[in-house]
C-alpha cells in the first residue's frame, strides 16, 4: 500500500502543523516523543514524516522525496519552485514589510539600497513601482543595515515588531500578509490523488 511523505518544517511551525494533522485523526504520537530521528511514521504505516529545515521545504517537495509539506508562504514567494499550493493553513500569521528610519519614508525612491535575505521578493516589488534598488544580501540580523549605513531600507517579515522598535524602526511599507501554506509535487497529486485528495479536504475543513 502507498504512503504519504509529509515535509514538516523543523521549529514552531511544526507544533501547528502536528495540531492541524491530529484533528484530521492521524496518529502523531511519534512526532511527540524526545527522538533525534528525521524519518518517522505512523502506527499504521499510512504516513511517512520528515522534519527539515523550513527553507528546505519546497525543494523536498519539487524533488519528489516529498509529496505533501508545510512552508510559510515567504519562502514560497521567494523560491518560486515548482509546486501546488493548496491550503492557506492560517497560522505562523505575519507580513512582509519595508522598514527603515521614519524620517528615511518621503525617500524611497531613487537608487535605494535594500538589506534583505528575500532577494526575489524585494526586487520584483520595486520592479512593480519602478524604483531602482541595489540589493544586499543579508541572512543575519537585517535590521543592522540601516543603523550603521549599510542599507537605507530593509525588506524582511514583520510579526509584532518590538525588533524594529527597539532598534528605532518602523515600517514604512507593507508588502504583503504571510501565512503557512499546504503544499504538494505536482506528481503526486496525480499518482497518489486517492490519498492526499481526502487529506487536503480534511485540513481545508479544519483550519
Amino acid at each position: 500500500m502507498s504512503e504519504i511523505t509529509f515535509a514538516l518544517p523543523k521549529g514552531r511551525l511544526s507544533e501547528k502543523a502536528i495540531d492541524i494533522l491530529e484533528r484530521c485523526d492521524i496518529d502523531c504520537s511519534s512526532l511527540k516523543s524526545e527522538t533525534r530521528q528525521l524519518v518517522l511514521k505512523d502506527k499504521k504505516e499510512m504516513y511517512k514524516f520528515i522534519f527539515v529545515k523550513p527553507s528546505d521545504v519546497p525543494t523536498y517537495i519539487e524533488r519528489g522525496a516529498a509529496d505533501i509539506g508545510v512552508a510559510g508562504k515567504d519562502t514560497l514567494l521567494e523560491q518560486n519552485r515548482d509546486i501546488y499550493e493548496l491550503v492557506d493553513l492560517k497560522f505562523g500569521k505575519c507580513r512582509m514589510c519595508v522598514a527603515g528610519f521614519d524620517k528615511n519614508k518621503k525617500n524611497l525612491y531613487g537608487n535605494l539600497k535594500v538589506a534583505t535575505k528575500y532577494e526575489r521578493v524585494a526586487r520584483e516589488y520595486y520592479e512593480l513601482k519602478g524604483i531602482n534598488v541595489d540589493i544586499i544580501r543579508l541572512n543575519g540580523s537585517v535590521e543592522l543595515g540601516p543603523i550603521v549605513g549599510l542599507s537605507d531600507v530593509i525588506v524582511d517579515i514583520v510579526e509584532s515588531g518590538n525588533t524594529l522598535k527597539a532598534n528605532g524602526l518602523t515600517v514604512l511599507e507593507d508588502i504583503c500578509s504571510l501565512t503557512a501554506r499546504l503544499i504538494a509535487n505536482k506528481v503526486s497529486l496525480k499518482t497518489k490523488s486517492e490519498l492526499i485528495l481526502p487529506l487536503v479536504k480534511k485540513i481545508s475543513e479544519v483550519v
